[in-house]
């Protein structure tokens, strides 16, 4: 149920929209652009990784973003054999999450094998909501993108709620954001935690054009602060494609945690809605 909450949320969202003069039609990005961050079918992957992504081609889905499971980064496939599973469906395998970690050698060298081009840091690597520490993670996170740049591979970092908690008056996503270097460090922005952290998308668009080459598409129920289909939460999504131009996304990736009957069947909502969004 929409809340007096959510109305404001979307008000305020639409009206900074209209401040923002860059656009994005939907004619330059039809659905088999959007990706699918694989968390969505994090079970069935875990079941049968080749299986599910056959089903996954069959919805028109052409980009693919991995993520850690207890099979490692592939499901339990090898990079190669995920990367020839998603050749052989007409699909790109174009970023995967990972850890910032004492394996992270390992991590870079499975990606150049796999040929994705993004690896993206899915949590913080040192613990800590304060300025103090995201200097000391944007630090780390310019190493990582520097060594991630000598191999041919970007890295970059996926953000939660608790990101845009404040210290002293300082967002520390902000912060995250000030210190690092645009060209080490590709921002992958979650639109539906942005909200949940009832900041608007539009304003970090204005505030850090260009830096969000990546973005989590994902609408949230505000009540239970959890994912749903898109149109049913509270976020304006054809505000943020007519807005998509000044985040500088490239890729996009659809992500749904939560479902009322299945992953598949509500990716398939999820396709249907961006087909029939007009701007």
């Amino acid at each position: 149920m929409n809340t007096r909450r959510d109305f404001l949320l979307k008000s305020s969202i639409l009206a900074a929209g209209s401040m923002l003069l860059p656009s994005f039609s939907l004619t330059s990005a039809p659905t088999s652009d959007f990706g699918v961050q694989l968390y969505s079918f994090r079970d069935e992957m875990a079941a049968d990784a080749k299986g599910t992504l056959e089903k996954i081609a069959s919805i028109g889905i052409k980009k693919i973003e991995s993520a850690r499971s207890k099979k490692g980064h592939y499901y339990g496939l090898t990079p190669t054999e995920m990367k020839n599973a998603c050749d052989a469906l007409g699909m790109n395998l174009t970023s995967g999450h990972v850890a910032l970690d004492k394996k992270f050698d390992k991590t870079m060298e499975e990606a150049i094998a796999s040929g994705q081009e993004y690896l993206i840091c899915s949590s913080l690597p040192s613990k800590g909501q304060t300025v103090d520490n995201y200097k000391k993670v944007a630090e780390a996170f310019n190493r990582a993108g520097e060594r991630c740049k000598k191999l041919g591979i970007k890295f970059g970092y996926h953000n939660h709620e608790y990101e845009f908690e404040t210290e002293n008056g300082q967002v520390l996503y902000d912060v995250l954001m000030d210190n690092t270097e645009a060209d080490l460090v590709h921002m992958e922005l979650d639109l539906g935690w942005v909200i949940v952290a009832k900041k608007n998308p539009l304003e970090y668009f204005k505030k850090y054009p260009g830096r969000f080459p990546l973005w989590h598409l994902k609408d949230m129920n505000m009540v239970k602060k959890e994912s749903t289909e898109f149109g049913k939460g509270a976020l304006d999504i054809a505000t943020m494609m007519a807005n998509a131009k000044a985040s500088g996304v490239a890729h996009i990736f659809i992500e749904q945690e939560e479902y009322h009957s299945t992953p598949l069947e509500s990716m398939k909502h999820n396709m249907n809605y961006l087909n029939n969004l007009k701007l």
